[in-house]
């Protein structure tokens, strides 16, 4: 239901607690008790593992409250803080600190939170701090840590625009919020859209309403990114929201009557005077859909159905085939359908971006319980990789490999990347993007932003008799409101075809 890539290549992936057992027995005959589970009050089975990308191994982890429809962000020091949840989680406050001694584990902060946050959305801020934004019934935001040193206090704040988009389907839940380079938060809600400038809890501007007048927010449950930010021209911001279900659906599936998808996706961009949405269709309808961003700057469009919506037994239709969008291209050769997975992935799977640059998608367990047998679509827990096709062994020989990098970077400050590429083609198809890991859950990829950063100089080193050696200088990111304070995997890009992702911290 949940993930996150970690600055040590594991990944943090966790369920629901109050399913009951599950089939991984937490370590040294530990157990949780919990009087307000509503299956199983004594547990000595794990809901959350930290999975080892390099090994393929993983090791259980403690969950002590429900994570049920949580949220989450990392701080800067690469720590991961992880947001509410469900019944006896509500107002719980986890932290995973990444190890590499195999002792890490969860440590909650019962109460912390301000309010009930479930099905709330987080985004991580210039300042290191964390805004939680919304949930079920709460029309309000607040911060992570609570008191900052020149911030805000410690309150909520109300946000009408909430209450106002929520509809008899509750269409405004998981909203879609993305830190912009002016430092305000776009927040999308039902099909309405809002910039916020939340340190004076001031709405700046309402955008024009999407075009298609379909809901995109759970359980309609499309999808959104802000694509890539280029610093080598003058900043633009532009969002993307794809897919959903229309007006009803939620009701409709009830009643076992599934509606088509959304076929539709818009792009916004909140840098013009005078925004408009400029909409596209995709090759094929999709609720629940995920979208990353690749370290080329593509966005996939990866899991979901092309009927229903999000809930127990509430989609059918798996679309099996992730597509592909290059945002720069024409209209017309913009969307790839790419080849398809056998297994169906619905209601609570996830996607995220390893360092690889593959994709690793998860789960799918669209039933109350889990249910392996007799059913259309039953539980799957299992994990498997989608290799996107800037992969594919014809690119090798243009394929850069990073051989020396500065693993600190400074905001503002030149650093050097060095590496090679056995078939150099063209200095002016050489970038470097570094790309924030989201945290993933129900559609939505929390935090993930990716910019292109600012090319001074590209030097080429002949080696005779061996792969000539490259140095790359390139300009930090501008501000902290470009790029948030903390870990990002940085890739450098020749003629469209990234390397393996090397960790690096952005600080000040």
């Amino acid at each position: 239901m949940h993930m996150q890539l970690l600055h040590n290549n594991k990944v943090v992936i966790f369920d629901r607690t109050d399913f009951g057992p599950s089939n991984l027995s937490l370590p040294g005959g530990s157990c949780r008790f919990d009087s307000r589970d509503i299956v199983l009050k004594m547990d000595c089975t794990a809901h959350s593992v930290l999975y080892d990308i390099g090994t393929n191994n993983y090791r259980p982890l403690m969950l002590r409250t429900d994570t049920w429809c949580s949220s989450g962000s990392v701080l800067p020091d690469g720590t991961l803080v992880q947001t509410g949840g469900y019944n006896d989680g509500d107002h719980v406050v986890r932290t995973l600190k990444p190890c590499t001694d195999d002792q890490c584990d969860w440590f909650e902060i019962p109460r912390y939170l301000l309010e009930r946050r479930w099905y709330a959305t987080d985004q991580i801020l210039p300042d290191g701090r964390i805004i939680i934004v919304g949930g079920r019934r709460q029309f309000n935001y607040e911060f992570y840590p609570k008191n900052l040193e020149g911030s805000s206090p410690s309150t909520s704040f109300r946000l009408d625009f909430l209450r106002q988009t929520r509809d008899r389907e509750e269409n405004n839940l998981y909203p879609f919020v993305h830190l912009l380079p002016d430092g305000n938060l776009f927040i999308f809600a039902n099909t309405r859209s809002i910039l916020l400038d939340y340190k004076k809890n001031i709405i700046v501007r309402e955008f024009p309403n999407i075009t298609v007048d379909d809901p995109r927010n759970y359980p309609s449950s499309g999808s959104s990114v802000l694509l890539p930010i280029n610093e080598m021209y003058p900043i633009v911001a532009e969002i993307m929201v794809c897919g959903g279900a229309p007006r009803g659906s939620f009701s409709q599936a009830l009643s076992a009557n599934f509606v088509p998808a959304s076929s539709s996706c818009g792009r916004l961009r909140i840098s013009d005077e005078n925004p408009s949405w400029f909409m596209e269709e995709m090759p094929v309808p999709r609720v629940m859909g995920d979208m990353l961003l690749l370290p080329n700057g593509d966005v996939i469009i990866i899991n979901g159905a092309g009927s229903g919506a999000a809930g127990w037994e509430n989609a059918r239709d798996p679309v099996l085939r992730p597509v592909i969008y290059q945002p720069w291209k024409p209209m017309g050769l913009r969307f790839l359908v790419m080849y398809p997975s056998p297994r169906p992935r619905l209601y609570h799977s996830s996607a995220l971006l390893l360092t690889d640059g593959r994709i690793l998608v998860g789960g799918s367990n669209p039933h109350p319980y889990y249910n392996f047998t007799g059913v259309m679509y039953p539980t799957d827990l299992s994990l498997e990789a989608f290799t996107p096709p800037y992969l594919s062994p014809e690119y090798s020989p243009v394929r850069p490999t990073i051989e020396a990098i500065d693993e600190v970077i400074t905001y503002g400050q030149s650093f050097q990347v060095g590496f090679n590429v056995p078939q150099f083609l063209k200095y002016c198809n050489i970038s470097v993007t570094i790309v924030a890991p989201s945290f993933t859950t129900h559609s939505l990829a929390m935090n993930q932003r990716l910019i292109m950063l600012k090319v001074l100089n590209v030097a080429r080193h002949q080696q005779p008799g061996s792969t000539d050696q490259f140095e790359a200088t390139f300009a930090g990111p501008s501000t902290p409101e470009i790029a948030p304070p903390g870990y990002y995997l940085l890739f450098v890009v020749h003629v469209g075809i990234p390397s393996t992702g090397k960790w690096v911290k952005i600080q000040n």
